[in-house]
């Protein structure tokens, strides 16, 4: 067993991604607790010279940081996330969660890949960049630790504070993890919406051996069910796969065998692509409930959530501007891809053009979460050199 010093000592100079990955990992941030993980960046990005405010709303804390001129035209920004899922059972690991262990050059601890060293790695990089080589233009973090809850009061409490102060990104790269096996292998230009909806269907509750003095709200539920689940969204995009709709649960909450219960409950998780809205899918799920309704003459209530909109940043400057970076660094050509579920970049999405980068997510929210130590030094080296050719 290493220290996370002796592991990193290759690193020729500046701010050590993997020392940083490792003080982040020590902070017990399980969502909403902030654990220190902020305080641990705001001392490290203040030395270096950037503006550090804490735009805490609710119970979630967030940190943004800026270093340059407020309003600068050349801004470029990094979104990331400190909090974690829980550990599960600290048993079932081999190493303490929070313990920050290197063993045989891996970094193990809850949020070692989702995604601590993914910010350790672009905080390293802009604390280098702007003290070695400032740029004419500023530079953007913004943190939040409420990414792995309900994420109301995380990125959306930031841009709502840049909109309030006048700070404003001309690009943002959100350092998720992307890569599917192997480092550099795919980065995100969009995500599919997501959206769940349930459907309460109450008939009249009677005995099973009395059908007909009751209104049974289970065989409407199941041709709901299975006209939903299945009816073709559409063949995919030029940049999406086919959206997809799936049957998650069918409850009726009835212990009895021998009554036909009044109520009965099933949901849908459904994940779209550019070819619809949020909106027009609760249109076509409202009208299928109706159809039912009308069929089996029973009651629907149907509630819907949508968890963010599908949404494409055209292949173009930025894209390719870290897709350079990837293979400059990895050796390796970044799929650009729209796979996968939501991350904080359906919010940035609406205040400027969004990518994701970041490292090999195989082990994120398992026991045993790990990284390689020398991929978050790679990261690091695609995050500086994406801010080299951005300010060139």
């Amino acid at each position: 067993m290493t220290s996370a010093a002796e592991a990193s000592s290759g690193t020729p100079f500046g701010t050590d991604p993997v020392e940083l990955t490792a003080a982040l990992v020590r902070c017990a941030s399980v969502t909403p607790a902030e654990g220190g993980a902020l305080v641990v960046l705001a001392d490290a990005l203040s030395a270096a010279g950037f503006e550090c405010v804490r735009a805490d709303r609710g119970e979630v804390s967030n940190l943004y940081a800026r270093w340059g001129a407020r309003g600068h035209p050349k801004t470029i920004g990094f979104n990331g996330h400190t909090d974690v899922v829980p550990t599960g059972d600290p048993a079932s690991w081999t190493v303490d969660p929070f313990g920050a262990e290197i063993r045989d050059g891996i970094l193990y601890g809850r949020g070692a890949v989702d995604m601590k060293s993914g910010v350790a790695a672009f905080a390293a990089a802009a604390i280098d960049f702007v003290t070695q080589t400032p740029p004419d233009g500023a530079v953007v973090l913004a943190i939040t630790g409420d990414e792995e809850g309900v994420a109301t009061d995380g990125t959306v409490a930031l841009l709502d504070y840049m909109d309030r102060a006048g700070e404003k990104m001309a690009a943002c790269i959100v350092g998720e993890p992307t890569c599917p096996s192997h480092m550099g292998e795919m980065m995100k230009i969009g995500r599919r919406g997501s959206m769940t909806a349930d459907f309460l269907v109450t008939g009249v509750q009677g005995h099973s051996a009395y059908p007909h003095r009751a209104k049974n709200p289970l065989p409407p539920l199941v041709r709901l069910m299975d006209r939903l689940a299945s009816h073709e969204l559409d063949k995919g995009t030029d940049h999406f796969d086919p959206s997809t709709l799936a049957v998650v649960t069918v409850d009726t909450g009835n212990p009895a065998n021998n009554v036909i219960p009044e109520k009965a409950m099933g949901r849908v998780n459904i994940r779209f692509n550019d070819a619809h809205s949020g909106a027009s899918i609760s249109d076509w799920l409202k009208a299928e409930a109706a159809e039912v309704v009308a069929e089996f003459g029973v009651a629907i209530d149907v509630q819907i959530k949508i968890s963010g909109e599908s949404f494409l940043t055209p292949p173009g400057p930025l894209s390719e501007l870290v897709a350079q970076a990837v293979e400059a660094e990895t050796g390796v050509t970044p799929v650009l891809s729209t796979s996968g579920g939501t991350s904080d970049a359906r919010f940035i999405k609406d205040h400027c053009p969004v990518v994701e980068f970041g490292l090999v997510g195989e082990s994120m929210h398992q026991v045993d979460e790990r990284v390689p130590v020398d991929q978050v030094h790679q990261l690091k080296a695609v995050y500086a050199r994406v801010l080299k050719g951005y300010f060139a």
